[in-house]
């Protein structure tokens, strides 16, 4: 089967956060977003076909893990990323954030450093400042146009007494896929300094050619049992709606508390359409996902050649993996208000504005490419529009 991902859908007026948010968040109904992280593109048919099964049975309960779900996450890990887990280590969560959140909450302390590395995904500020605990920041490195991790000052940080990392990984917005050696100079020094690492790994589908997300608990049991990893096929397929997430947690110890502190909570059971989602998705969304990323990676070249030739002031992190493109925007402006004018008022786009990742992120700015290409490059002529225009 072959997908349209060139399909025009019109998500208005269907109380989706991307589409009809925009006056509310950006002063006109116009505009075209291709800011938050949601697909344009509709799921794979066979996941539509079984949350439509599942709608129609019509009495929507309490909902408990089945073998076949169990099987479907097991499968896929081991299929798409050659990491054999136990099913006995997979958790739930409402969402990658939550699960972040619920971490942060039962190993760590109020006054605690949490180490991420900026500039990155700003729920992850979220989740240690709103708990009482203290951001550690570990700034990538940017040369070349390329992030790179500072080990030595990830060393001292951990030396010093940060209580945990929170690992992006693949990298949002940076686009990096860490590779293995990187990964392991991460694990060696969390694990020689007792920090617990907790991998966001949401977007590890998302991977061009030329590149491989590594599991970061794959590496070594050492790892493994000093380690939670967060995934979801919410990105991947585009199912961010259905609030469905696993926890991968090899230590006993570890996914014995977390599971506690679900129950204490009372998020502990499977959300209904969730688990039809993660189970189908795992099972048949293969082919699909394939196709996907062949398109994005046609969408990201487009989106390159364009900036060449349009926007040269503008220099584009070309991402190894992810559907977020992430811009260097400084020779334009290096100021969060200027360049959201530029965006909403001048241009009629609406991209993420940079310094909502960190300080890191100031005059930059986040594309979201997950959407047919008829619309990615109207996005961008009516940005370098108002570009040309500004620097006349």
């Amino acid at each position: 089967m072959r997908y349209d991902f060139d399909k025009i859908i019109d998500r208005t007026d269907t109380a989706s956060y991307k589409w009809d948010q925009c006056e509310k968040l950006f002063g006109r109904p116009d505009i075209l977003p291709l800011w938050v992280a949601d697909m344009d593109f509709e799921a794979p048919k066979e996941v539509v076909e079984a949350i439509t099964r599942r709608a129609e049975q019509g009495i929507y309960g309490y909902t408990v893990r089945t073998q076949a779900f169990y099987d479907a996450i097991v499968g896929w890990l081991s299929k798409r990323h050659g990491w054999t887990i136990n099913q006995e280590w997979i958790s739930s969560s409402p969402g990658v954030v939550p699960a972040l959140s619920i971490m942060v909450l039962a190993f760590t302390e109020p006054g605690d450093g949490i180490i991420l590395q900026s500039p990155v995904y700003y729920p992850f500020y979220d989740v240690i400042k709103m708990n009482g605990r203290t951001v550690v920041d570990n700034p990538l490195i940017l040369e070349d146009g390329r992030y790179s991790i500072d080990f030595e000052l990830l060393e001292e940080q951990a030396k010093a007494g940060a209580k945990m990392l929170l690992l992006c990984s693949p990298h949002n917005p940076g686009g990096r896929v860490w590779k293995q050696e990187e990964l392991e100079r991460i694990g060696d020094i969390c694990s020689r300094y007792n920090v617990l690492v907790v991998a966001d790994e949401i977007h590890q589908d998302l991977v061009f050619s030329g590149h491989k997300h590594v599991p970061y608990a794959s590496l070594s049991e050492t790892f493994a049992q000093h380690s939670v990893t967060c995934i979801t096929p919410s990105k991947t397929f585009n199912l961010a709606g259905l609030q469905a997430a696993s926890v991968i947690i090899p230590n006993g110890e570890i996914r014995r508390k977390y599971n506690a502190l679900l129950k204490t909570l009372s998020i502990h059971m499977e959300s209904y359409f969730g688990l039809t989602a993660i189970e189908s998705s795992y099972t048949h969304g293969e082919e699909w996902l394939d196709q996907l990323l062949d398109y994005l990676e046609g969408n990201l070249n487009a989106l390159l050649s364009f900036a060449e030739q349009h926007l040269p002031q503008v220099k584009i992190i070309k991402p190894d993996g992810t559907y977020l493109v992430w811009m260097d925007c400084t020779a334009v402006s290096n100021k969060a208000q200027e360049l959201k004018q530029l965006m909403f008022d001048k241009a009629g786009v609406a991209f993420s504005e940079g310094s909502v990742f960190g300080k890191q992120g100031e005059g930059f700015l986040r594309v979201n490419i997950a959407c047919r290409r008829s619309l990615l490059m109207e996005a961008l002529e009516k940005f370098a529009s108002a570009v040309k225009e500004t620097n006349k």
